[in-house]
């Protein structure tokens, strides 16, 4: 019995695209799940950049080759990237201008090869453009709380000193990728070689405004 993937191959090439956000993350799970979706893994590009914007170099080297009729699979749609202004930019780019289709593995919907013309473009847009909302929103909610703790904090007389312990001067950008969605926090506290639990401890201090080094209150 054919599988989903191979009754809906089109002609054209299939590129796969994978991303991480740090050198400690590892892409080999996405690589394996493209892979298996049929791309030949002469056309998989992968690179280890955040995905803000789309200023990555491998990203742009895929797309600059990509032509009508071929085919990019991601392994979710915050793999091709997290801005969505950008994203639904580079979303049209690919399928109107280029005429090539995207899939989004964990996402069926997100599959342009399944329908054509306005049906197409109406089901892929609507569903791009909420997934997408609502990610952004919650990153810039949590950005909203953190700043909000802060304030708070500082009204009540906490005073942002230097942390109980000595952070690794890397705790606060992969906190910021933990906020963000672009790290788990187990994968952070790697990075930066702290336990799990101390790690979660500080992060939780930071996402809160409780801290941009310790609290200690006067």
């Amino acid at each position: 019995m054919s599988s989903y993937y191979e009754e809906c191959v089109p002609e054209g090439i299939h590129y796969g695209y994978g991303r991480v956000s740090t050198k400690d993350q590892n892409p080999a799970r996405q690589r394996d799940e493209l892979l298996a979706a049929g791309v030949d893994p002469k056309y998989y590009y992968e690179e280890k950049e955040s995905g803000k914007d789309f200023n990555r170099a491998k990203y742009n080297e895929m797309l600059s080759v990509v032509r009508e009729g071929d085919v990019i699979f991601f392994s979710s749609l915050d793999r091709m990237g997290r801005n969505y202004e950008e994203l639904k930019a580079q979303w049209s780019l690919i399928t109107t201008v280029k005429k090539a289709d995207i899939v989004i593995l964990d996402q069926p919907l997100l599959d342009t090869r399944q329908t054509k013309g306005l049906m197409k473009t109406f089901i892929c847009d609507m569903v791009l453009s909420l997934l997408s909302f609502t990610a952004q929103n919650e990153r810039e909610n949590i950005r909203k709380r953190q700043a909000g703790g802060i304030a708070h904090a500082k009204m009540i007389g906490v005073k942002f000193g230097r942390p109980a312990i000595e952070l690794p001067e890397s705790f606060y950008g992969l906190a910021d990728k933990v906020l963000e969605g672009e790290l788990t926090q187990k994968d952070a506290s790697k990075a930066c070689n702290m336990k799990r639990t101390t790690f979660r401890k500080y992060y939780c201090k930071y996402r809160d405004g409780e801290i941009g080094g310790d609290v200690k209150k006067e």
